[in-house]
């Protein structure tokens, strides 16, 4: 018994059980949703996906970002639009009874549906995932030193990109083996990049070509990728190795076939008399530390035309009469 007078809280009232009528309509606003999403995520968000199409491993990121995205969409789209139903239809009216949901027990329906649905999402996650890892060779990924997947392709360009604190370099075994800060690719080839560290573990991230491969010392980490247009590469280092982790990047272009071969060719021309101090070429090389900021060649040999002659001095070879050293350790005339 309640004295007369006092204000107790009244009792809340069931709301009618209407779900019958909701979930059709709220069936239907996912559809019309994802109907409008789906084409305008295909046709034209898909080309901006990052990180761009200038390889086949860039291009197949780009893929697999959209059809993730696709399939993430009508989720979104169904959660949403229950959020904003609810609040629309369901909304506690200003005046007349408090309202409360009806009570919900098990549902066998419900707990069958949403088993089948997110179990097939995931398996179809598993399948689509590991098609476009082996269809495309790797996908820029680094496999090791004896990858399972390799393309088809005939003729491979090798470049072997050595990581060291804080500096990427490249060393080009068709051409000599010279040894360059620079990364110049040539456009539509199938490139190989055999990754490789001189001290710490650093990670090879060429973005704009959808490579990235960790760079081990002792470790010949190869990853796939082909060019597929000109333009600008964005390299950088993706695992911390030290103080100037943040400083590690540089830039590569991807040029015409017939820029790449003369700049190779120059190039291995100029660098001759310092590629001949360098430890001979291989995929590995064993590191000797002898000094701070990546300079881990055998002791008895310049680390890199930087170290002994960028700043003209001699190394343990003496000048080298005729060439000019650029502050990168590239000739320059």
């Amino acid at each position: 018994m309640t004295a007369t007078g006092s204000s107790a809280s009244p009792t809340p009232t069931v709301a009618e059980d209407d779900g019958r009528r909701h979930w059709p309509t709220l069936l239907v606003v996912v559809l019309i949703g994802t109907a409008i999403i789906e084409p305008i995520l295909w046709f034209v968000l898909r080309v901006h996906m990052p990180p761009g199409r200038e390889s086949t491993a860039a291009k197949g990121d780009q893929f697999d970002a959209t059809v993730l995205t696709m399939m993430a969409s009508p989720v979104v789209i169904a959660v949403v639009g229950y959020f904003i139903y609810a609040i629309i239809v369901w909304r506690q009216p200003k005046d007349g009874p408090l309202l409360d949901g009806p009570p919900i027990r098990s549902n066998l329906k419900v707990q069958v549906a949403w088993i089948v649905i997110t179990s097939g999402i995931v398996m179809g996650a598993f399948v689509f995932g590991t098609y476009e890892l082996i269809v495309p060779a790797g996908a820029g990924g680094g496999e090791g030193p004896s990858p399972i997947w390799t393309p088809s392709s005939n003729t491979i360009l090798p470049v072997q990109v050595i990581g060291q604190q804080w500096e990427w370099t490249y060393r080009y075994p068709t051409y000599g083996g010279f040894e360059t800060t620079q990364l110049v690719l040539p456009d539509h080839t199938q490139i190989a990049f055999h990754v490789t560290s001189l001290d710490v573990i650093h990670d090879f991230w060429a973005y704009q070509l959808g490579v990235k491969a960790d760079a081990n010392p002792g470790i010949d980490n190869v990853a796939f990728a082909k060019t597929r247009q000109t333009g600008k590469v964005t390299v950088r280092c993706d695992e911390l190795c030290g103080i100037w982790h943040g400083a590690m990047y540089n830039y590569g272009h991807v040029v015409s076939k017939t820029a790449f071969n003369s700049w190779a060719k120059t190039t291995e021309k100029k660098l001759a008399p310092l590629t001949k101090l360098l430890p001979k070429f291989s995929w590995t090389y064993n590191p000797s530390a002898n000094g701070a900021g990546g300079h881990y060649y055998p002791s008895q040999l310049p680390t890199s035309p930087q170290q002994s002659y960028g700043n003209g001095s001699s190394g343990p070879e003496g000048n080298l009469p005729g060439v000019k050293v650029s502050s990168a350790g590239l000739p320059r005339g």
